[in-house]
């Protein structure tokens, strides 16, 4: 087992990486400059294997190990941005207005090229490792991940196995954390128009007015989770969107709503897409009014495989060692498209620590270098321990 001081001279190399990656950021399946620099980086590195444009932009760089045949593990990283205006003050800030890397997807990046540079100079491991570099994580319908598992990259280099990584503000540096079963919620989307009769705010009685049912919607849907389902079964509805007249003095004869659906239990999706237009319509039909109702399935649970699961900690352990390492992380109510690669095939996602960092999503994080060489050991030392067994 390799320790981080191993990887200390990777740093500086993966650190300009990221701070370039930072610098120009790319939205959803539009990371062409991104591809390209990360195709460079591989071909580089020595690696002859590299299959470009999977997915419109998804690159897929395979590397044979020289320890005798064996199968091959996918290890996955993801490349876009987000539509954020960066606050981080960082000298190596977005030069794009409107566009930064808010979720260290450039980190994610820079470690999977990290290992790959190494991987492709040691090459101390049976069969092959299958570097994955993802676009369009931070997109709904269809993302990236569901569009390369549907361009049959699982089968097209017959990956076994695939395991993921994400940063995680708030985690100290240098640890890990993991779980077994759900460890990211499922999301979904829902919208509903409200469809009543409007006419003159100051004459509300000749109305059937949207804007009341709505709100009294926007409550009724709170009831679905405080007494409609186990309260030990984690189930988030949150109504995020509400559009209605565009003057003061007027009722619409519309309100459009919308909102999302977490949940760690898959069968609650059924449970919710059935009860928000239950109540909704009810609601709605009580005061006159009517609904058009739209579910939207979105990134299913991402829940990681028992036996990967073990695999990844007792790697992350022997790394980092045992204190360092949490394997009873508790599970979050964010999404990961990471989801569709683990319905496809066994594997595990793991987090590593990004510090006392902004939160992601916020307009001031910046992924923590200092993560770096750990994410890149981890890579590593997965790939040879898995890869020898």
């Amino acid at each position: 087992m390799r320790n981080v001081e191993t990887f200390r001279d990777l740093q500086r190399d993966a650190t300009e990486w990221r701070r370039h990656l930072h610098e120009n950021p790319e939205l959803d399946f539009r990371v062409d400059n991104t591809a390209r620099f990360v195709a460079e980086k591989l071909a580089s590195f020595g690696i002859d294997h590299i299959q470009t444009g999977i997915a419109e932009t998804g690159i897929v760089a395979v590397i044979q190990g020289e320890a005798g045949e064996g199968p091959t593990i996918g290890l996955r990283a993801d490349m876009d941005a987000l539509p954020i205006l960066e606050a981080s003050n960082k000298p190596w800030s977005s030069k794009i207005a409107g566009k930064m890397h808010a979720c260290g997807h450039d980190g994610h990046t820079a470690m999977l090229l990290g290992a790959a540079k190494y991987l492709a100079n040691t090459r101390q491991f049976k069969g092959s490792v299958a570097l994955i570099f993802q676009p369009a994580e931070e997109i709904e319908l269809p993302s990236g991940g569901l569009k390369m598992v549907e361009a049959g990259i699982m089968e097209r280099f017959n990956i076994s196995r695939v395991f993921g990584m994400h940063n995680s503000p708030g985690l100290d540096v240098g640890k890990f954390a993991i779980c077994d079963g759900p460890m990211m919620a499922s999301q979904d989307d829902f919208n509903i128009v409200v469809k009543g009769k409007g006419g003159h705010a100051a004459a509300p009685h000749r109305t059937v007015d949207p804007v009341v049912i709505a709100a009294q919607i926007i409550l009724g849907l709170q009831t679905l989770v405080s007494r409609s389902t186990d309260p030990t079964e984690a189930l988030v509805i949150s109504v995020t969107k509400l559009k209605a007249a565009n003057a003061n003095n007027i009722i619409p004869d519309q309100v459009e709503m919308g909102g999302t659906v977490r949940t760690l239990v898959p069968r609650l999706r059924d449970f919710a897409e059935r009860q928000i237009l239950a109540s909704s319509s009810g609601i709605a039909r009580g005061f006159g009014a009517d609904v058009e109702f739209k579910y939207v399935r979105s990134v299913p649970v991402t829940s990681n495989h028992t036996e990967e699961t073990n695999l990844a900690i007792d790697v992350a352990r022997r790394f980092v060692g045992s204190a360092s390492v949490n394997d009873k992380a508790r599970a979050g109510m964010g999404a990961e498209d990471f989801a569709y690669m683990l319905q496809a095939r066994p594997g595990a996602m793991i987090y590593v620590g990004n510090g006392s960092t902004a939160g992601l999503h916020h307009p001031a994080y910046d992924f923590n270098d200092d993560a770096l060489p750990y994410g890149i050991g981890y890579w590593v030392n997965l790939v040879e321990v898995v890869q020898c067994i």
